[in-house]
């Protein structure tokens, strides 16, 4: 595979880096595990101050970071100036709260003393991670902030068509004073797991991305005994029910579907709307995606920004096609798109007949699936039926109605009267399909620790 910057706007190809080899890889974990050595003994305090001083560069740099994200993938500079934000806001929420989330929990056992048996969260290692284009300084802080907070060190393995942001992100963490191998970049091929996973000294694997390299990945985890954890597709639904204020609802769909160029796995995929409103929704939401502008992702005027890479929009028009030949009504429902870049003009899916290939696809960009549902427990049966189960949302004016709709729901995650949440201090995660484990907060703080038991014991007698 080939690691290189191709701007989706203009189609220039930027510059290309070379494929680790073997030895490098091998070269990068030994410095890694001499680093591992030294960095579990540090103290909270140190750790603390390096995520911190990565926050406050981040925010001093923050539009030059940006526009690394725009020329890679395509983000609209808006949209990439917010990721540089919560990046920094997740380094600030572990330098503030990892030592106390970290904090041994004493068990109150029979026999034994208040303070006798601690669980204490020991580091285990180096920890592979394997990260998508998407949001790519985003999606790297959701597990190295906790990783170096726990006393880990992280083995990076990057989508090869963002490699310039991934060595920022290396950059920025030696600019904040970490020693060299805390965070390594490698531009590793996806052979090159089975030689990291196998090597002894990687404790365990963190991927956020597709079906196929997430079982790819689990597999050769498990062969070698190794943790992981998967964050995997969407293919979220984003219930209206006949209560909710219906144009403020259309208006967070379309937000919802095409915010990232609805290259998001949270993304607002699958609108499921009670009958009632129906008709209402459709009008609003049509109108709504109708002036949404695309253009250059630079232009503070644009709204909606190419895909990723032509490469990427070609697939989606395939999967669009595919849906056609379903018998889906494919409808175009957006402006038209420039030709220069890698654009695709919002498109919405109707009478998709339940069961098929598309109603179990993820359509990742501003492909629109549209359901029509009788009543709220048809809402509830519509949303189930896909294979995935990451985040979700519901729309009411009563919230308690929404929560008992939302604990029906089987994902990961359910936002109430918007499409999805991202803060430093609300977990992330899904089920089915879409993965297993969590990440941020306190629960990402633990998933790659040793939660050992240390107990003080002065007991006469048996074990039993």
């Amino acid at each position: 595979m080939a690691y290189a910057t191709t701007n989706p706007y203009t189609g220039e190809a930027v510059k290309e880096f070379p494929t680790a080899t073997a030895e490098q890889i091998d070269g990068a974990i030994e410095k890694a595990d001499a680093t591992f050595r030294q960095w579990r003994t540090t103290s909270p305090r140190r750790r603390a101050d390096l995520l911190q001083k990565a926050a406050d560069l981040l925010r001093t740099d923050h539009r030059h970071y940006a526009e690394v994200l725009t020329r890679e993938m395509g983000k609209l500079i808006s949209e990439a100036e917010a990721e540089v934000e919560v990046t920094a806001q997740i380094f600030e929420y572990y330098a503030r709260h990892g030592a106390q989330l970290l904090a041994p929990r004493y068990i109150k056992a029979e026999g034994y003393g208040d303070t006798d048996v601690a669980l204490v969260n020991d580091p285990m290692g180096i920890i592979y991670t394997v990260e998508p284009w998407n949001f790519p300084y985003y999606q790297i802080v959701r597990t190295t902030a906790p990783l170096v907070t726990d006393g880990n060190v992280v083995l990076l393995k990057q989508a090869s068509i963002v490699p310039q942001a991934a060595a920022e992100f290396q950059d920025l963490m030696l600019r904040a004073g970490a020693p060299e191998g805390l965070f390594t970049n490698i531009y590793a091929s996806h052979d090159a797991s089975e030689q990291i996973l196998g090597d002894p000294r990687v404790r365990g694997v963190a991927l956020t991305g597709s079906e196929g390299a997430g079982a790819s990945i689990a597999a050769i985890a498990a062969k070698n005994l190794k943790k992981s954890t998967l964050e995997l597709g969407g293919s979220d639904a984003f219930v209206v029910l006949d209560d909710a204020d219906v144009a403020k609802a259309a208006d967070w769909a379309v937000l919802g579907r095409h915010w990232n160029a609805g290259q998001v796995c949270t993304s607002s995929k699958r609108l499921i709307v009670v009958d009632s409103v129906y008709d209402e929704f459709l009008e609003h939401y049509r109108k709504g995606v109708a002036g949404l502008v695309a253009g250059d992702p630079m232009d503070p005027a644009t709204t909606l920004a190419p895909l990723s890479s032509q490469q990427a929009a070609d697939a989606l028009a395939e999967q669009v096609e595919a849906a056609r030949d379903e018998g889906v009504t494919v409808e175009t429902i957006g402006a038209p798109v420039p030709e220069q870049g890698a654009f695709v003009r919002p498109v919405l899916l109707t009478d998709i007949p339940e069961g098929s290939e598309t109603a179990r696809t993820e359509f990742f960009g501003p492909v629109t699936q549209l359901y029509r549902a009788a009543d709220e427990e048809d809402a509830v049966r519509i949303a189930n039926a896909s294979p995935f189960g990451l985040g979700g949302s519901v729309f009411s004016s009563d919230i308690a109605r929404a929560q008992d709709v939302a604990r029906r729901m089987d994902t990961g995650m359910v936002f109430i009267n918007q499409p999805t949440g991202v803060a430093p201090d609300i977990p992330f995660g899904g089920v089915k399909r879409s993965g297993y484990g969590r990440e941020l907060l306190d629960l990402g703080l633990k998933e790659f620790v040793n939660q050992k038991v240390v107990a003080v014991a002065d007991i006469d007698g048996s074990f039993f």
